[in-house]
Parts: C-alpha cells; sequence; structure tokens
C-alpha cells in the first residue's frame, strides 16, 4: 500500500529515535529518518525507515534483546554486510532499522545521498512518487514484483543521487 505523504510520519521518526537512543545509548554517533517517509511530498509505504550510525556493530549484537522489548525482530545483517536490519510490526511492518558503524560512509552516503536528492529535485520526488503509485496499483499483492518494477529507477536515482551529492561537497 503505497499513501500520500502524511507529516506525522517526523513525529513517528522522532519518538521511535529517542527509544533507539536509549537502547544504544554512548554507542550511538548519530540517528537518520531515511526512506520515502523522510521525504515531505513523496508517496510512500508508511515505513518509518531509521538509520543509526554507531561506533560498534558488535555492541549493537549484545543489546539486541532490548529491541524486542520495544518490538523489533532483530535479523542481523540480512543480505547486506556491514549492516543490522531490524523490522517491527510483522507482517504489517510499521518501522525498519537499519544500523551501520561509523566508518562505513558508503552505505551511510548513499542513503542520505537519496534521501537529500529527493528533498531538493522535486521533479525526480514526483516521477518516483507516480511510479510507486501505478506499481502498487498494479501489483496490489505482489511486493516483489512492485520492488522489481521500480529497481531500474531506484538504481539510477541512486547514482545521480551519489553524483549529486559528491559534487556539491
Amino acid at each position: 500500500m503505497v499513501v500520500a505523504y502524511d507529516p506525522r510520519w517526523v513525529e513517528q521518526y522522532n519518538s521511535e529515535a529517542l527509544k533507539i537512543k536509549g537502547i544504544l545509548q554512548d554507542n550511538c554517533v548519530t540517528i537518520h529518518h531515511i526512506g520515502s517517509t523522510a521525504v515531505k511530498g513523496l508517496y510512500a509505504k508508511p515505513i518509518i525507515d531509521i538509520m543509526p550510525v554507531v561506533h560498534s556493530l558488535e555492541e549493537v549484537d549484545g543489546v539486541s534483546t532490548e529491541f524486542g522489548k520495544i518490538g523489533y525482530e532483530y535479523m542481523g545483517e540480512f543480505g547486506i554486510k556491514g549492516r543490522r536490519y531490524l523490522s517491527k510490526g510483522g507482517n504489517d511492518r510499521t518501522h525498519h532499522i537499519h544500523i551501520f558503524r561509523e566508518d562505513n560512509t558508503a552505505d551511510i552516503s548513499r542513503h542520505l545521498a537519496v534521501r537529500d536528492y529527493l528533498r531538493t529535485h522535486k521533479d525526480v520526488c514526483e516521477k518516483y512518487s507516480a511510479l510507486k503509485r501505478t506499481l502498487a496499483q498494479k501489483y496490489p499483492y505482489d511486493i516483489n514484483s512492485y520492488s522489481e518494477g521500480k529497481a531500474s529507477f531506484v538504481r539510477q536515482m541512486e547514482k545521480n543521487a551519489v553524483i549529486w551529492k559528491e559534487q556539491a561537497t
């Protein structure tokens, strides 16, 4: 389900970020709202993506049971080396956490570049929204086809975003 941007997503992120910081404590360097719900005006699945940056992934592993206490399933790297991935809400997911160690600048920069690119390139944001809405209507019960349908667009957008961010700095 893809829905219109909801300003409450910022509040939901802020609330959850406080809980996450409480678990990670001094290990947490910073925390970011990423993904589609972090981009005003972008249609999105109503799932809040959160990216904490930490000093140590081993310390994160050591507090994995604490995440369970606030409703998260701790899934380890889950396909991306150097990440810790958590999901909340079971089949009706409400939040994803993507934790990276502070020296993983490639993954951290990539996520932030895409978010910031969409925030500043309204034309791309509108195209991405339209694509997501079309695919959601075409594949309402097939998440794999939905994801495959936007994969090419997302890969190109990600490349453009990384180049844009590098040129801006």
